[in-house]
């Protein structure tokens, strides 16, 4: 009897292990670094597939004087800007950088444009270009953009960050201004600015972020926003742009910002070195 009795205790012990064992919590898995990583890259990747496509005509660009949607030699003087700001970027671990002008036709949103395009033919790269220029916004007439909700819209709180974005291919997207708003730099230094560049960098967490900016001396909109970008960089147009308008311009960024640097634009008389393209 008395083994009869050892194995139904047994028996018991063993069927109660099992029950305690499966009413245990069961523990979350543990990631490593690695698999975090990939796992974060999934749901980057999602989001920027989430955001509606269109495409855009190469003549239709090349008309608006935006040569880098391909390399060629016309692209050249703009990758040669595009990797010395890449560089000087990634060095400074930058990621926002914002272009502007001392006044209106200095070819600052052209200059936007080709370097998007530029850093977009590199596929390891996500690019984000912003329209700020909320006074005389251009860019989607310039794609052919279909009209979305506009970014001015999403500043002041009456729309969501996805739904003013925009893609061209996997790695270039665009949050654009329908058209002109009043009091364009209480929105763009307001704290809801702050805070939905920082909702964009969370969400999709651009390589480079590229602000089309207002020409300084015509409002203050640019200085309103320039302390939510790293660094700046001026464009000013031969034959039109004064050295005064650049020295005064250079020291109000200077004051804020990185001043990376001012590209003189619509240069009629290139040196014989710079058609290294036709080599």
């Amino acid at each position: 009897m008395d083994h009869i009795r050892a194995a139904i205790e047994q028996a018991r012990k063993e069927r109660m292990a099992v029950k305690a064992k499966a009413n245990e919590p069961e523990k979350p898995e543990k990631l490593d670094g690695k698999r975090m990583a990939e796992q974060g890259n999934v749901v980057l990747e999602r989001a920027w597939q989430a955001l509606p496509a269109f495409t855009v005509k190469p003549k239709r660009l090349v008309r608006n004087r935006i040569m880098t949607y391909e390399a060629n030699a016309e692209a050249t003087p703009f990758d040669v800007a595009r990797t010395n700001l890449l560089h000087e970027m990634r060095s400074k671990s930058w990621r926002r950088v914002a272009i502007t002008s001392p006044s209106s036709k200095c070819g600052k949103t052209t200059m936007c444009l080709n370097l998007a395009f530029s850093l977009a033919r590199q596929l390891d790269i996500r690019v984000m270009v912003v329209e700020l220029d909320l006074r005389r916004p251009s860019i989607g007439r310039l794609l052919r953009v279909p009209n979305s909700t506009s970014f001015a819209d999403v500043l002041g709180a009456k729309a969501k960050v996805q739904d003013s974005i925009q893609r061209i291919g996997p790695n270039l997207a665009f949050a654009l201004a329908n058209g002109p708003v009043r009091s364009p730099a209480e929105l763009l230094q307001s704290v809801v600015a702050g805070r939905v560049m920082d909702a964009i960098e969370e969400r999709y967490k651009p390589d480079v972020m590229i602000f089309d900016m207002p020409p300084m001396l015509i409002a203050d909109d640019t200085m309103a926003f320039i302390d939510q970008v790293d660094c700046a960089l001026l464009v000013a147009a031969a034959e039109a742009t004064t050295m005064a308008e650049i020295t005064r311009c250079k020291q109000e960024l200077d004051s804020r910002t990185n001043l990376m640097g001012v590209v003189l634009n619509k240069c009629r008389y290139l040196d014989g070195t710079e058609a290294y393209g036709s080599y």
